[in-house]
């Protein structure tokens, strides 16, 4: 999971540095493993990207290279690949155009996409990164376009990225001297939504901008300099807000929408041969913020939703419960824990307060880095525990090593009883669209009861959310435009949306991918010089060659 977003100003003049900045920081939850902008300065590519958080990956010196009206940027949280700063995004290929990638998912054909590339487009490819694959996927068809018309040359383009790329993804290109392009899968499972708003440097009339399907239109009595709007597209509403755009909507299933900087003209196109929207359901449940806005549902009314109904479940279940007081483990549980406080008539009390220069605990690698990050992120008030039956919300449980360890929390800090609930129901299967859920051996749910699992974590009784109940937490606060008839609902029911199936030679390369102690031995390993990036910098300066991973995508100009 990551997260990404593009921005194309309509004055040249105006860089975009900042606000792609801005855009990162609230997506920053979305993926804390690196960073990386490019910009695109009348024709000149600039690029910046190292592991670590954005506030530490750009300083000064950086954003002040950053220039131009148009760029991308990217958060990371790997899931395919390796965590070497080469494979921090965005990613660059020179031909055609020069063009920049910035992706979000994971691609599940990746070896027969390393075939093709390979053999029969005679593409190098420098890293494991899957990104890289829709990169050069991308350029290949771009390069071999019949037409002189560059936006059905950039759909054609798109439309075979489709055709070969499996999995779930959204993502961005940036042409040089061309425009920003932006895309979603043909089963939407990644999200994208893209916003506008008149540009500050111009004179632009207040009038209906946007045609009926919600593309934005030049107004066409105005002059062609007066006529631009600027263009935003993210993974979520947030940097959307954040940059004081409109949001316009989300981008649909199998759906690409260019943004033509040289006309300032907006086109979509629905690229996918088959579309068929289901957005991977954990979004709502864990990952987006939630003040976002996903496929227009509210997210934070779903998690309203979810607690009501854990609520209802528990009571079903145990009509005669002894819960004195429903505390929330924060952050991203806190929404339907007060709602379930709420409907089970019981006192809702903040009895953990977290270190917020921790990152979150389910995308750190290895399961003994996630045991003792719990404790130095979370601590106990325990007056709100002591002699008291406490009932905890999460939003889910994956491996069940912070579970454990919270409910040892609990009972340190005095409770008699400690009862624990999950706002989504059992992960008993890996997900393979770009969340970090890969081997049922590792999740804690993997072939056991909810009796077994709460002997396991230590608590007095477990229960989850139904699936049922998971799903018309979204539909009930969505409009029927909205057409969320379906879900990816995979690591909870096995199901996978693309035609995988549990058992095919794609999982067992999974597990010998992605398992703890694989991420282990990867970390292990001999750092490459410049820790893994590739230095592309014709930087002038002393330190150009240790430029902590900036790379300025221009020949480097050496002394012999």
């Amino acid at each position: 999971m990551c997260g990404i977003v593009g921005l194309l100003l309509a004055d040249e003049n105006v860089f975009v540095n900042q606000m792609l900045f801005d855009g990162l920081t609230v997506l920053q939850h979305r993926g804390q493993d690196a960073a990386g902008i490019v910009t695109a300065e009348r024709g000149r590519l600039h690029l910046r990207k190292e592991n670590g958080l954005v506030k530490d990956v750009f300083q000064t010196h950086h954003m002040l290279d950053l220039r131009g009206n148009v760029g991308l940027g990217h958060v990371r949280y790997p899931t395919a690949g390796s965590s070497s700063c080469a494979e921090a995004q965005p990613l660059y290929t020179n031909f055609p155009y020069g063009i920049c990638v910035a992706h979000n998912g994971n691609l599940t054909n990746t070896d027969e996409l390393a075939e093709h590339i390979g053999k029969n487009n005679r593409r190098h490819l420098n890293t494991d990164s899957d990104s890289e694959m829709l990169l050069n996927v991308f350029a290949e068809y771009l390069t071999a376009a019949e037409s002189d018309n560059m936006v059905e040359s950039v759909f054609n383009a798109i439309s075979g990225v489709m055709k070969e790329c499996k999995g779930g993804y959204a993502g961005m290109y940036l042409i040089n001297g061309v425009g920003l392009v932006g895309f979603r899968d043909p089963n939407g499972i990644r999200p994208m939504v893209f916003g506008t708003r008149k540009s500050p440097t111009t004179s632009v009339e207040k009038e209906n901008n946007f045609d009926a399907s919600g593309v934005p239109k030049t107004p066409s009595k105005l002059k062609e300099s007066e006529a631009k709007l600027d263009y935003v597209m993210a993974s979520e509403s947030v940097a959307i807000d954040t940059l004081g755009f409109d949001l316009v909507r989300d981008i649909k299933a199998g759906e690409a929408i260019f943004v033509d900087m040289n006309t300032g003209k907006c086109h979509t196109r629905i690229c996918a041969t088959s579309a068929s929207k289901a957005p991977c359901i954990f979004e709502y449940v864990y990952f987006a913020r939630p003040d976002s806005i996903m496929d227009g549902v509210s997210v934070y009314e779903t998690r309203l939703k979810m607690g009501e109904k854990l609520a209802d479940k528990i009571i079903r279940k145990y009509p005669d419960h002894d819960i004195d007081v429903v505390i929330p483990i924060p952050d991203t549980s806190r929404t339907s824990a007060l709602q379930a406080a709420y409907r089970l008539n019981r006192p809702f009390r903040e009895g953990f307060i977290k270190n917020r220069y921790i990152a979150r605990t389910f995308i750190m690698p290895g399961q003994e880095t996630r045991k003792k990050s719990v404790r130095l992120k979370l601590n106990t008030i325990k007056s709100e525990f002591a002699g008291k039956n406490v009932l905890l919300v999460d939003d889910s449980i994956v491996r069940g090593t912070t579970a454990h360890e919270i409910v040892d929390m609990a009972r340190d800090a005095g409770a008699k009883k400690v009862y624990f609930t999950s706002a989504a129901p059992p992960i008993r299967y890996p997900n393979i669209y770009g969340i970090d859920i890969p081997t049922r051996q590792e999740l804690v749910a993997y072939e056991r009861t909810e009796e077994e699992i709460s002997k396991h974590i230590g608590c007095d009784w477990i229960v989850y959310q139904d699936l049922e109940d998971l799903e018309e937490s979204i539909r009930c606060v969505s409009k029927p435009e909205d057409d969320l008839t379906q879900f990816d609902t995979s690591c909870f029911s096995g199901t996978y949306v693309t035609g995988e199936n549990i058992g095919d030679s794609y999982f067992n390369k999974l597990y010998d991918l992605r398992n703890d102690d694989a991420k282990q031995d990867k970390l292990k390993k001999t750092e490459q010089s410049n820790d893994g990036c590739e230095s592309m910098s014709n930087d002038k300066r002393e330190t150009s060659l240790k430029d902590e991973g900036c790379e300025g995508l221009h020949n480097k100009v050496a002394a012999h």
